[in-house]
């Protein structure tokens, strides 16, 4: 352990020249990725645009600090060596990094990391389930309100004003925009000039082909929306909302090209294989379980660095049930720890006994 975190203040202290993303969790003053990062790749190259003028990242939602505390609380134990090699060299390449570990070992924890270190604001978090198509992910489309949007304003024009213009037409182009919306992986390609960071979580929970239906954005750094192009000659920009709250995007002729490749977290639990030509286009990272100096850290950042010997006592006890009976997900120990620091529960009572026990009972028991 005094190995691993000599290991860890080296890193820190001194890392690799290369290394953008150093793994600790702190915004950095001043820092702006794109004067630090270098160009990428000519394979891995977009043109996309026009960057709007106000092209600054949406604030976070403070969904990051829910998910690793808050922004004062530096994570005390490094990423290994390796994962940080691998993270840095996904942003280098422009490729999406596929992550995979048990549950709880902090693989969507990586993409709030990185956003927040590396100042790229709210991150854009797409939930996998097994009914998720990659199209909702890209875009909706609602047109029933949108035919009841046309049917209301042809009612409201008088019938001898409508001619040769064909006023319900020009009416519909002009309130499409209204009813489509980006969802968070349309809104990842978006051009600018600094990455956003996408979340693509539990994507082994995906049907069969998702993964492959990926590959064509990936490599082609866009998509098409064919509801505008079918309009663009008539009307070649529209404003459309993003997955961000309150903001919108001016897509011209139904084209979504991003000119920085978003950072892509894809998370697994390991309960699938992934086709080869999809593997063949992303970096890959394992996540081993979290080991008891990490523990200690997660929650330090999470509760404060004010640890007691019962907080120390149960993260060493949480690491010998996860030994003994399987990994179990770093929240349940947060969750313990939460109960247990309450001020409520004396640690030798049977009902605390118990209340840790059923916390820490293996997610798959049937009982």
């Amino acid at each position: 352990m005094n190995e691993h975190r000599e290991q860890a203040q080296a890193l820190r202290s001194a890392p690799p020249a290369w290394w953008i993303y150093h793994g600790t969790g702190r915004p950095r003053p001043g820092f702006r990725l794109d004067q630090h990062l270098p160009a990428p790749p000519p394979w891995r190259t977009f043109a996309g645009g026009p960057v709007p003028d106000e092209d600054i990242p949406p604030d976070d939602d403070r969904e990051s600090v829910r998910r690793i505390g808050p922004a004062d609380r530096q994570f005390a134990v490094a990423p290994e060596a390796h994962e940080l090699d691998m993270i840095n060299a996904a942003i280098f390449l422009r490729r999406p990094l596929l992550v995979t570990g048990p549950p709880g070992s902090g693989k969507s924890t990586l993409a709030y990391l990185i956003a927040r270190e590396l100042a790229l604001g709210r991150v854009l978090r797409w939930h996998i389930t097994s009914q998720t198509t990659m199209k909702s992910s890209l875009y909706g489309y609602d047109a029933i309100g949108r035919a009841q949007a046309i049917a209301a304003a042809r009612a409201a024009v008088p019938a001898a004003v409508e001619g040769p213009a064909d006023i319900g037409r020009l009416l519909a182009d002009d309130s499409l925009g209204d009813f489509i919306g980006l969802g968070p992986l349309g809104t990842a390609f978006l051009p600018s000039e600094l990455p956003r960071v996408l979340l693509v979580d539990e994507l082994d929970k995906s049907e069969m082909d998702l993964p492959n239906d990926l590959l064509g954005i990936f490599e082609d750094g866009g998509f098409s929306i064919p509801e505008l192009a079918r309009v663009s000659s008539r009307t070649p920009e529209l404003n459309l909302f993003t997955d961000d709250p309150d903001r919108k995007a001016s897509i011209r002729s139904g084209r979504v090209l991003c000119r920085a490749f978003p950072i892509v977290v894809m998370t697994s639990n390991g309960e699938r294989d992934f086709p080869p030509a999809f593997l063949r286009r992303c970096l890959q990272l394992e996540i081993l379980p979290p080991s008891q100096e990490k523990l200690a850290a997660m929650v330090a950042a999470q509760l404060g660095d004010s640890q007691d010997e019962r907080q120390s006592a149960l993260i060493r006890e949480f690491v010998r049930t996860s030994g003994r009976d399987g990994a179990l997900p770093a929240d349940r120990l947060l969750d313990a720890l939460f109960l247990a620091t309450s001020g409520r529960h004396n640690p030798n009572e049977a009902s605390w006994l118990r209340m840790r026990d059923a916390l820490w009972r293996q997610l798959t028991s049937a009982v």
